[in-house]
């Protein structure tokens, strides 16, 4: 097979056009640094705070449509096992988006806080923040390293190219423009990759609708043509798994700095919570697409299309449903459309991970740990220093195994399992809490997790569960939503150790020192 050089020039083009804007945004970036001296790493993370609503809407939603979204949608619908009752992003994001609209952005803002660690640096200190800190810079890295490894393995599969070289392009354009123009050249970009993800998708559609290889979708969604109904089914054995990601999906968004960057850089909260709203009622549109290509898949006799056979999950690229079915159901233009817009989804991701990294690295490690009386000038230095690493190692660990699912697992299961009872607790319950019963929630949630075990760790399960069931392949699946009850544990744990410290020692310490309290800043600069 040779290399797709016209599917190389289109992504080329779009990487130039994306490349552009975030030169041309950080300009802006820089015009608002000249006007608050003082404040130049916040507005770097979060603006200056006054970021246009159409812009605030555009960048949220591109956020959470990313390459996972876009790629893992469409492998859910496709995959025999599941189906389209496993395809919880174009429900369960939306239904994350409100809940951090109308419960979370209102805590966040009303102290001027400019990070998600911030309020736990407030309350715990600098030591206990900075243990708290190890899961969410994990989640960072490894998020990137997912999206930029499915990148990878797409490009390197219809352009015909090596996945490192697709990786390492991908994440040099991303680290360029993220390093130049902070949030506002992450935002302006967003714009446009959302619009190429929402045109290029759509385009897409007919195509692979009236493919002559398909056989009518509605036909295929419950009965048995090629391979199982795409609809699929919920099984007894596999209830607990299927609350459980449901869960993780519907609440673990608020634990993600990328969450917070959008909310905070709003000028107001009406217009935060707008963002919200918008960026919920866009999601499940963008995945419709996705959904339309899985179950066009499912229905397709890949023997009469240039794939041949054995099909492509036969062939164990599931999960490259997507461009494969860009490739070889729709005419070649229609399919570097296609590309482009998958291309935006992956970027669009990347960037905003990029950013959350460096932003707390910055902030929270460097100004308030390791050198307190940091100047503007340098912490955004090393800001963009950390981007530049962050974008280095995310790359390096998407070369390291074609397992998109391995990175996924680490970033946003574990986040979920130990970081969501303290995010509840810092933002909501932050007088009934101390840094102790941080510290218990934090072990527990860890420990617990790790005893229950993964299999795509290599991680055996060792803590029995009510209800298990053993399958005939040897696993045991869990019919309790185990990641669930971990939460509720943990925040059990974080309450009845922080509540039993209080009365022993009648007071809670909160902090390591006085000065740790001093965090936030002024809400905007005036003009």
């Amino acid at each position: 097979m040779a290399v797709n050089w016209l599917g190389l020039l289109s992504i080329g083009i779009f990487y130039s056009i994306v490349l552009g804007i975030g030169i041309w945004a950080s300009r802006k970036s820089k015009k608002e640094e000249r006007k608050c001296t003082g404040r130049r790493s916040e507005i770097a993370v979060v603006g200056g705070r006054n970021l246009n609503l159409l812009i605030s809407i555009f960048t949220m939603t591109a956020t959470w449509v990313g390459g996972g979204y876009i790629l893992g949608t469409a492998e859910t619908v496709y995959d025999p096992k599941k189906g389209l009752l496993w395809a919880f992003g174009p429900i369960a994001y939306p239904l994350n988006l409100i809940i951090g609209g109308l419960f979370f952005t209102t805590p966040m803002r009303s102290k001027n806080y400019v990070t998600l660690m911030d309020p736990f640096q407030e309350k715990y200190g600098n030591t206990i923040a900075a243990v708290l800190f190890i899961p969410v810079i994990m989640a960072d890295l490894f998020w990137i390293a997912c999206v930029l490894g499915a990148l990878g393995g797409t490009l390197s599969v219809v352009m015909d190219i090596p996945s490192s070289l697709a990786v390492g392009v991908s994440a040099t354009v991303a680290v360029i423009y993220t390093v130049m123009g902070g949030l506002y050249s992450v935002a302006y970009t967003d714009v446009i990759q959302l619009v190429f993800m929402l045109v290029g998708l759509w385009i897409c559609v007919p195509f692979i609708l009236t493919s002559p290889s398909a056989t009518n979708i509605t036909v295929s969604a419950v009965n048995p043509i090629y391979q199982e109904p795409w609809i699929g089914e919920i099984k007894l054995e596999d209830s607990g798994l299927w609350i459980d990601e449901l869960l993780l999906l519907t609440i673990g968004g608020v634990c993600y700095q990328l969450f917070y960057q959008r909310v905070l850089s709003a000028a107001s909260d009406a217009q935060a919570k707008i963002t919200c709203f918008a960026g919920a009622a866009l999601c499940p549109i963008l995945g419709i697409p996705s959904i339309l290509v899985g179950a066009v898949a499912a229905s397709t006799d890949w023997n009469q299309t240039s794939f041949g056979s054995p099909s492509p999950y036969e062939q164990g690229k599931a999960g490259l449903i997507l461009p494969l079915a860009l490739q070889h159901l729709c005419p070649f233009f229609v399919s570097l459309i296609g590309m482009g817009a998958l291309a935006a989804a992956v970027m669009s991701s990347v960037d905003s991970a990029l950013l959350s990294a460096a932003s707390q690295i910055s902030r929270n490690v460097y100004k308030n740990i390791l050198y307190k009386k940091a100047s503007e000038k340098s912490i955004v230095l090393v800001m963009r220093g950390s981007i530049v690493l962050c974008g280095l190692v995310g790359a390096l660990l998407a070369t390291t195994t074609s397992s998109v699912v391995l990175f996924w697992i680490i970033s946003s299961d574990v986040l979920y399992s130990i970081m969501t009872p303290q995010v509840i607790c810092i933002l909501f319950l932050s007088r009934w809490v101390n840094h102790y019963g941080a510290c218990c929630g934090f072990v527990l949630g860890l420990l617990l997790r790790a005893l229950v075990g993964e299999p795509m760790l290599g991680l055996p399960s060792v803590l029995p569960l009510p209800w298990d069931k053993t399958l005939e392949d040897g696993q045991r699946r869990h019919l309790v939503p185990f990641r669930t009850a971990i939460v509720i544990t943990s925040f059990g744990i974080i309450l009845a150790a922080s509540q039993l410290t209080l009365k022993f020692k009648g007071g809670d310490r909160g902090g390591d020192e006085p000065e740790q309290r001093e965090m936030r800043s002024l809400s905007t600069c005036s003009d």
